[in-house]
């Protein structure tokens, strides 16, 4: 029996290094850039809704992680089914992987944003360039079995997050510091999966 255990251990072990060899191809481009759509969508309800940001704090969370947890659904939901279509027989470990190098980074931006508006809200502003930030460390941290060009939006992410911070004050919290760092990241994003990997525009 313990040879068995161990010829077990041997097969996942080798399916793990197999996957973390491997290009992740279970991001689809479409999926991907209508997130950036939804960060479009939430940044125009914002200036039509919410002019004062700064003293609705509960309000700006409530359109930005509705916004956060729809994307993150969607994005989850077809991540699941592409990678089953697309690695199948790896497509638990891919998955694994995919997950356990963001996850680090999500953790992060609840906890920061807690601590922010339990703690310290009159430095909430500083918010949306810390998520942004964050997310730029998600992205850097997955890079290794993404295409390489994904770099680049790992960098966008860092830059408007810290031309967000170096406002100083509330306008960190406009309608489009959010808006267009995440809308036109994403459409980065799903430009760049279209475009490097071969079966970027299958959505089926």
């Amino acid at each position: 029996m313990s040879d068995l255990h161990k010829a077990l251990g041997d097969i996942s072990s080798i399916r793990r290094q197999m996957a973390y060899s491997t290009q992740f191809r279970g991001y689809g481009p479409a999926t991907i850039a209508a997130t950036g759509i939804f960060a479009f969508l939430a940044a125009s309800s914002q200036s039509i809704w919410l002019t004062d940001p700064a003293n609705h704090i509960q309000a700006y969370l409530g359109i930005w992680i509705s916004t956060a947890v729809l994307s993150s659904a969607l994005t989850g939901v077809q991540m699941y089914t592409r990678t089953r279509r697309m690695h199948s027989g790896l497509s638990d470990e891919m998955i694994h992987m995919a997950v356990e190098q963001f996850l680090p980074a999500v953790g992060t931006g609840v906890l920061i944003t807690i601590a922010l508006v339990r703690f310290v809200p009159a430095v909430f502003w500083m918010l949306p360039g810390l998520w942004q930030v964050i997310f730029s460390l998600g992205i850097f941290s997955s890079c290794r079995f993404l295409p390489r060009p994904m770099i680049s939006a790992g960098a966008w992410y860092l830059l408007t997050g810290l031309v967000c911070i170096s406002f100083g004050d509330s306008r960190a919290l406009a309608p489009w510091t959010m808006g267009l760092a995440f809308g036109a990241g994403q459409l980065l994003v799903a430009g760049i999966l279209f475009v490097v990997t071969p079966e970027g525009a299958d959505e089926n």
